[in-house]
């Protein structure tokens, strides 16, 4: 390190022009990245759903496993001449469009599911020829095509047109999202500011780690967009990388500056000082930066396009966030020297706030009373995990989709008029053996067995299949009806197209949940008509039976990551454990240090449970209720995240208390000073990285929601209840084991 540290002040002028030259390409380059973003996401392996989606896009002619909901409210009902008219000039545009495969809407199948009880609004269904991950493209085509159609009219300002589905609701969320980094920036850095000249007492060493926290944000999306040419990147990584980047590119750099005005105090010249610097705080910075990278590389385990995503982008921006602090930021410190203090008058003005004397008094009075500390704030953390067992893991049952959006907009209007199952069907395929056809008399009896079972479900608002093409048609009549296919395809338009595949084998069964079912309980819907699939049905005897859709490729996909959970949880927990027994040659470090962080986890979870779940102040949060479930990802996440995150904490904790350990012996005084030492830089990091994440909280996407809130807290309390007091006393209590077996020997302390 001592090395390196020498070829970086010594090249400084180098580091600094290869990092321009760096930052400028990346600025230009990460704008980029968000049009490169995966917006579907899902697991990376052929799931029940997956499958299902297959079939219905390779097996139908005119499926509709990929489809844009428009909705149309009008003025006046929409058989008056004037919505008709309108309607049908709608229609006829997006039977135009070549992506548009088929047509469902009212004038055709006189389906009530498709006009609001007030006739003013009615549905088009457009099913899509093109695979589910391509579906985004045609969003603003269609939306720009539909547009053109009514402006034709004079009286289109009294029409409401609107472009929804799954495809539509996911390119709103990526818009929302790269709105929402943005917005957050420009929030949060003013405050950061605020914070780093309140830590500092100097403008020009609080606006070196703002520097570096944006220029890493830059780079990592930069590269990000590289490697989302390869491989799927979630939308999700904008506001991952944004939060991460500045809170780590921060948070390091805070350090840095902090140690090197600490040697410029002691008298050293600013070369010497910028060595230093980076020999001893630099090498807490990298191993801090490790152990954060072990939580994200944890995240590549899971077989999901989400997980490895935000574990790929935090890898990059994390690792950029280190070089940059490490790299470029000595290179600055050795060129401004004491420059770093300017102005002058500002650091007198706030030396109150880096008096060690407060500090000082809260570290001895911790080593009096060690096990009070402990006692007390082991209560603390036990009340705040309590609501855990209360967890419980599912889509959340509503803000799911953000309504400040024209596809959220759509999704309310389904709502009103009785038609949000519309949105996200679970879609049931039944297929029967080769050799045989599904429109026999047998299998059709089958076919109305399995719709009636299904339709009998009080969590099921509608089910339409080959069986309720006609009301009240009688089994024999369907039997003729779908015995002269030509005639039947005559008769019934796109419907039987949609509803049977080309080879007569395969038919879909759409299941669309009743208003009253949220998604939270859509979940355990798919579950059981999964279980009704395994059971024998009369008439569908050797047929098989496979379910998909949006929500059961929820269920698969939460299935799947917590079946993968304990070996993330084992892997990071080994890892981290490893690296902290090499760093401090100790074996109680390691193991003190992965409970402690379990424990801030926990009570994390725990108050997200009260929060989203439960409803708990969730107003703050812009939300009008609780969401009964938490997402799957958010757990896993927050678990590799914040473990990663707690560690820096306790890195620049352990390093100084190691430092004074080595020099002095004694570890009830190493353990003060170290304290005393860092906490004003840790609260200082600490209410940065609350800033930053906080602001995230207020998102307008959910997902987003839930990990700033859940990283900021577990910052908060990692930074006073874990760091400030049951950290510290628990090292006054284990005394020279501490150390055990690198303490040196012969070395006693006062223990």
């Amino acid at each position: 390190m001592r090395l390196f540290a020498r070829a970086v002040v010594k090249y400084r002028w180098a580091v600094i022009g290869l990092w321009v030259v760096i930052g400028a390409f990346a600025m230009m380059q990460a704008r980029h990245t968000p049009e490169r973003l995966d917006l579907r996401g899902g697991s990376t392996r052929e799931t029940e759903a997956v499958l299902a989606d297959r079939l219905l896009q390779g097996r139908f002619s005119r499926s509709i496993g990929e489809f844009f909901a428009i909705t149309l409210e009008a003025p006046s009902p929409i058989d008056r001449p004037g919505p008709a008219a309108v309607l049908d000039s709608l229609i006829a545009v997006l039977r135009r469009e070549p992506y548009v495969r088929s047509i469902l809407s009212y004038p055709t199948l006189k389906d009530s599911l498709f006009i609001s009880k007030d006739g003013r609004t009615t549905l088009i269904l457009a099913a899509l020829g093109v695979p589910g991950a391509e579906a985004g493209k045609y969003v603003v085509p269609a939306r720009k095509a539909i547009q053109r159609a009514l402006a034709a009219f004079p009286d289109a300002g009294d029409y409401r047109v609107i472009v929804t589905g799954r495809a539509a609701l996911d390119l709103d969320i990526r818009s929302v999202s790269a709105d929402d980094s943005r917005r957050s920036e420009v929030r949060v850095l003013p405050l950061t500011l605020m914070v780093l000249v309140l830590a500092f007492g100097a403008l020009v060493a609080a606006l070196l780690p703002v520097a570096v926290g944006v220029l890493a944000i830059f780079v990592a999306l930069a590269l990000i967009g590289v490697i989302a040419l390869y491989t799927p990147m979630s939308v999700f990584v904008l506001n991952l990388t944004t939060m991460i980047g500045l809170g780590v590119g921060i948070d390091y750099s805070l350090l840095i500056v902090t140690r090197f005005r600490e040697e410029l105090k002691r008298g050293l010249r600013r070369h010497e000082a910028a060595r230093r610097t980076l020999a001893t705080a630099g090498t807490a910075v990298i191993t801090s930066g490790l152990t954060v990278l072990v939580g994200f590389a944890a995240l590549l385990i899971p077989p999901m396009v989400e997980t490895r995503s935000i574990g790929l982008s935090g890898l990059v921006v994390v690792a950029v966030a280190v070089l940059l602090s490490t790299t470029l930021l000595p290179a600055l410190l050795a060129i401004l020297g004491r420059a770093i203090d300017t102005p002058r008058w500002l650091a007198r003005r706030l030396a109150w706030y880096h008096a060690p004397t407060i500090w000082e008094r809260w570290a001895r009075s911790l080593s009096r009373h060690p096990y009070r500390a402990l006692t007390l704030g082991g209560l603390g953390v036990a009340l705040l995990t309590a609501p855990v067992f209360l967890l419980k893991i599912g889509l959340p049952s509503r803000h799911w989709w953000p309504s400040a959006t024209e596809a959220g907009r759509g999704a309310e209007t389904l709502s009103a008029m009785g038609a949000s199952g519309v949105m996200l069907p679970i879609r049931v395929l039944v297929e029967v053996p080769e050799g045989e056809t599904i429109v026999t008399a047998t299998r059709l009896r089958g076919l109305r067995n399995l719709t009636d079972s299904l339709q009998a479900d009080p969590r099921v608002g509608r089910v339409t299949s080959l069986m309720t093409a006609k009301k009240g048609a009688s089994l024999l009549e369907y039997s003729v009806l779908y015995s002269d296919l030509p005639a039947a395809r005559a008769d019934m338009g796109d419907f039987l197209d949609a509803y049977l595949g080309t080879d007569q084998r395969i038919a879909l069964v759409d299941v669309f949940p009743a208003d009253t079912t949220s998604l939270t309980t859509s979940m355990d819907l798919v579950r059981d008509i999964r279980a009704i699939g395994q059971e024998p049905i009369r008439g569908l005897k050797g047929a098989t039976i496979i379910v998909g859709g949006y929500t059961a490729a929820a269920t698969d996909f939460q299935d799947d990551l917590l079946d993968v959970f304990p070996l993330l949880i084992a892997v990071v927990l080994g890892v981290t454990a490893v690296m902290l027994a090499i760093a401090f040659r100790s074996v109680l470090v390691p193991i003190k240090a992965i409970v402690m962080n379990s424990l801030s986890v926990s009570a994390t979870f725990g108050l997200s449970v009260l929060v989203f779940q439960y409803g708990w102040g969730a107003g703050l949060f812009g939300l009008d209720g609780p969401t009964s479930a938490i997402y799957v990802v958010v757990p896993v996440m927050v678990f590799a995240i914040v473990f990663g995150l707690s560690m820096d904490y306790e890195v620049f904790l352990l390093s100084r208390i190691k430092e004074a350990y080595d020099r002095t012996g004694k570890n009830d005084e190493a353990t003060m000073e170290g304290l005393s030492a860092t906490a004003s830089v840790i609260t200082s990091a600490a209410l940065i990285m609350i800033l930053v994440f906080g602001a995230f909280a207020f998102a307008r996407v959910l997902m987003v929601q839930f990990l700033g809130f859940g990283l900021a807290v577990a910052v908060l309390l990692d930074a006073t209840l874990i760091r400030m007091v049951l950290v510290p006393a628990f090292m006054h209590l284990a005394g020279r084991w501490n150390w055990w077996p690198g303490v040196r020997e012969g070395r006693k302390d006062e223990d």
